[in-house]
């Protein structure tokens, strides 16, 4: 039974917060990871922090804490940018964006990011049997192609938490 992304996409907010760079470095690597296929060259591009603050000067995404080398962004920064991504990956326009942004709450954005990126977040369980019996399940966590994180659920690296922290960690080892 697969679990609801929405929780595994809330468990990324402890990664906060983030300058501009590191903000731009884990939205990109959730994006790309969930395979959402770009439409065009615009949308091909990952973030950067230049990035992140041309969407602040431009009103996609809120004014960060602080200013200058001093700016920090949250989880919901991480929401907005990842939404952004998405849409262009989708084929919009900033311009439509931008208008979908001031018309999406809070939980409507979250729930549609979390969505949208369910491929990069989703860890499913396998029952093992042995003489057709359940013994445990297993938490398979998708690392990138063809490279899965196999978990007993009764382990104590089981929580949700700690497999996203695992599966984050090794996608950046491997440069994924």
């Amino acid at each position: 039974m697969a679990e609801s992304p929405v929780p595994l996409l809330r468990a990324h907010a402890r990664h906060a917060p983030w300058n501009a760079r590191g903000l731009a470095a884990h939205a990109a690597a959730l994006v790309d990871s969930a395979g959402v296929k770009p439409t065009n060259a615009s949308a091909r591009a990952m973030p950067s922090a230049r990035a992140v603050r041309f969407y602040v000067a431009n009103g996609l995404l809120d004014r960060p804490e602080g200013a200058g080398t001093a700016a920090t962004y949250g989880y919901r920064h991480l929401l907005q940018l990842l939404a952004i991504k998405i849409r262009q990956r989708e084929g919009q326009t900033l311009d439509a964006i931008k208008i979908e942004m001031k018309e999406t709450t809070g939980d409507a954005l979250e729930r549609r990011v979390a969505a949208s990126l369910a491929p990069a977040l989703s860890i499913s369980q396998d029952p093992v049997q042995k003489n057709g019996n359940p013994v445990a399940a297993w938490r398979r966590i998708g690392i990138a192609d063809g490279i899965e994180l196999h978990v007993r659920d009764d382990s104590p690296a089981a929580q949700d938490d700690t497999l996203v922290t695992l599966r984050d960690t090794m996608r950046r080892q491997l440069g994924v």
